[in-house]
C-alpha cells in the first residue's frame, strides 16, 4: 500500500458509542491530549491556541483515526482548525516528494473569502513544518495558479468552479487527493456547485478520508453525505441556527426610506470603531456605500461583482484598521476572521434565516463580546419571523431611536407578516426548488439569448 494510502487507512475507532457519535471529553485536555504534537503542537501555541474548542474535541480524534467525519457547527466555532490539524498530521509523516500537478489534500470552500481564510490558517498551524499549499479560485490569474501546481503542493484549497476549469484542463490531477474536506457545504448548496463537487469527489483517490462541515443541514445536504462518506462520525458543537451568546442583538423597525439616516446617525457613535454593515443584493451594497460616503462615512464594499484584488484589498484596509466600515453582501457572511468587530448591522434582511446567523457570527469572535442591529421594514417581517423560528428566539425590539415605526412594531406584535414584493430589487422568499431566479418568465435566467445555471452564476461570483 502506498503511503498517501496508508494515511487513509481504515483504522478502528474506540470513542464512537452507539450513537455513531463521539462521546464527550475533557476541553481542558489540551491539543497534546487530542493526539497533535511535534512541530503543530507548537504551532498552534504560536497562532494562541491554547485550548481546543469544542469541535476540535470532537472532530480530531476520529480524522487522525482515519474516520469520516460529518460535522455541524456553527460558525466562528473553530472548525478549519478541527480538519487542518489531523489533515497536517498526517502529511508531515508522508516526507516532501509529491507528484507533479498533484494534491494530497483538497479542501473545497464556497467563496473566495473563505477559501483565502482557509489557507491562511493551513499556512499559520503548519509554520516551521516543510508543507506547501495552493489557492486555485477565480478572479486572479490562472496562469499563476497553474503554475504553482506544476510540483504538486500538499495542501490545495479551491473553490469548485475554477477547480472544475483546471480538472476539465488536466491541469490538476486529484487521483492522488487522499483527503478531501467540503467546508460550508451548506453554502455550496445554495451557490449550485453540488454537481461540480460531486464531480470533483469522484477525481480524488477512491481510498479517500472525507470530511464534510455545514452549519445546516437540509435534505440536499444529508443526500450529499450519505454518497461522498464512508460511515461518518457525526459531531456537533452546537444545534443548527444557534447564534453565539456573547452577541448583543436587537431588531431596529423603520420605513425603507429612513434607513439611510438612522445607519448614518448610528455610525457616529464612537463605539462603532469596526463594523461590517450587509445589505441584500449587489446594487444595495453599492448604493450604502455611496449614501455613507456623502454623508461623511468613509467605507470599502465587497461584493461578487468586485474583482478579486479590489475584495481583498477592502478586506486588508478593513483589517488593519485604515476602514472603519466594511460594506458586503452574503458573501461576506462566511470565510471572514477578523478580531475586533464591534457591530454588525444587517441594514436589509436576509431571505434566508441562516444567513442571518453567519452574517452576526462575523462580530464576538476569540471571546469577544459584539453587538448586532437589524433594520426591518414592513415588508421584511416575513423574514423576521423565519429568522426567530430558525434561532428559537425572540430578539428584542429597540424603539430607542427616532425613526421608530409604530406601526411595523404593532404589526408583528400581532403576527402580522406581509409577503415581500417580488419586483424591483426587493426583498422576495428564496426558491427551494433549485431553479435559478427568473425560471418561467420570458428571458429569466438568461443573458444575451443564453441561460445560465445557478452554478454558472455562483461560479462568477466565487
Amino acid at each position: 500500500m502506498c503511503a498517501a494510502c496508508e494515511g487513509v487507512r481504515r483504522e478502528e475507532y474506540e470513542l464512537k458509542n452507539e450513537n455513531n457519535t463521539v462521546p464527550d471529553q475533557n476541553e481542558d485536555s489540551g491539543f497534546a491530549a487530542l493526539g497533535i504534537s511535534g512541530v503543530l503542537l507548537k504551532a498552534t501555541e504560536q497562532a494562541g491556541l491554547t485550548e481546543p474548542k469544542p469541535i476540535q474535541i470532537a472532530a480530531i480524534p476520529p480524522h487522525l483515526a482515519a474516520r469520516d467525519v460529518l460535522g455541524v457547527a456553527q460558525t466562528g466555532s473553530g472548525k478549519t482548525a478541527a480538519f487542518a490539524l489531523p489533515i497536517l498530521s498526517k502529511i508531515i509523516g508522508l516526507g516532501s516528494r509529491r507528484k507533479p500537478r498533484t494534491a494530497r489534500a483538497l479542501v473545497l470552500a464556497p467563496t473566495r473569502e473563505l477559501a483565502v481564510q482557509i489557507e491562511e490558517t493551513f499556512r499559520l498551524l503548519s509554520k516551521g513544518a516543510h508543507v506547501s499549499t495552493a489557492l486555485v479560485l477565480g478572479g486572479v490569474s490562472r496562469n499563476t495558479q497553474v503554475k504553482r501546481l506544476q510540483p504538486g503542493v500538499d495542501v490545495l484549497v479551491a473553490t469548485p468552479g475554477r477547480l472544475m476549469d483546471l480538472v476539465r484542463e488536466r491541469d490538476v490531477d486529484l487521483s492522488e487527493t487522499t483527503w478531501l474536506v467540503l467546508d460550508e457545504a451548506d453554502r455550496m448548496l445554495d451557490m449550485g456547485f453540488l454537481p461540480d463537487v460531486r464531480r470533483i469527489a469522484k477525481a480524488t483517490h477512491p481510498a479517500r478520508q472525507t470530511a464534510m462541515f455545514s452549519a445546516t443541514m437540509p435534505t440536499e445536504i444529508e443526500e450529499l453525505a450519505r454518497t461522498l462518506l464512508r460511515d461518518p462520525v457525526r459531531v456537533e458543537a452546537a444545534p443548527q441556527g444557534t447564534t453565539a451568546g456573547e452577541i448583543s442583538q436587537s431588531i431596529v423597525l423603520a420605513r425603507l426610506k429612513q434607513k439611510r439616516k438612522l445607519l448614518s446617525d448610528m455610525l457616529a457613535n464612537p463605539a462603532m470603531s469596526r463594523v461590517i454593515v450587509f445589505a441584500r443584493t449587489k446594487h444595495g451594497a453599492d448604493r450604502v456605500t455611496r449614501d455613507l460616503g456623502r454623508d461623511g462615512h468613509e467605507a470599502a464594499v465587497i461584493h461578487g461583482n468586485k474583482s478579486q484584488n479590489a475584495r481583498q484589498k477592502a478586506l486588508n484596509g478593513f483589517r488593519d484598521g485604515t476602514v472603519r466600515i466594511l460594506v458586503a453582501t452574503d458573501i461576506a457572511a462566511r470565510g471572514i476572521d477578523i478580531d475586533g468587530i464591534t457591530h454588525i448591522i444587517n441594514y436589509d434582511l436576509p431571505n434566508e434565516p441562516e444567513s442571518y446567523v453567519h452574517r452576526i457570527g462575523r462580530t464576538a469572535r476569540a471571546g469577544a463580546d459584539g453587538v448586532a442591529l437589524s433594520f426591518c421594514g414592513h415588508d421584511e417581517l416575513a423574514y423576521l419571523k423565519d429568522i426567530e423560528k430558525t434561532t428559537r428566539q425572540k430578539i428584542a425590539i429597540d424603539g430607542d431611536h427616532p425613526f421608530h415605526a409604530e406601526r411595523i412594531a404593532t404589526d408583528h406584535a400581532n403576527g402580522k407578516t406581509p409577503p415581500p414584493p417580488r419586483q424591483g430589487g426587493r426583498p422576495q422568499r428564496p426558491q427551494r426548488s433549485g431553479k435559478p431566479s427568473g425560471a418561467g418568465r420570458p428571458g429569466g435566467g438568461q443573458r444575451n439569448g443564453r441561460s445560465r445555471s445557478g452554478a454558472g452564476r455562483a461560479r462568477a461570483m466565487a
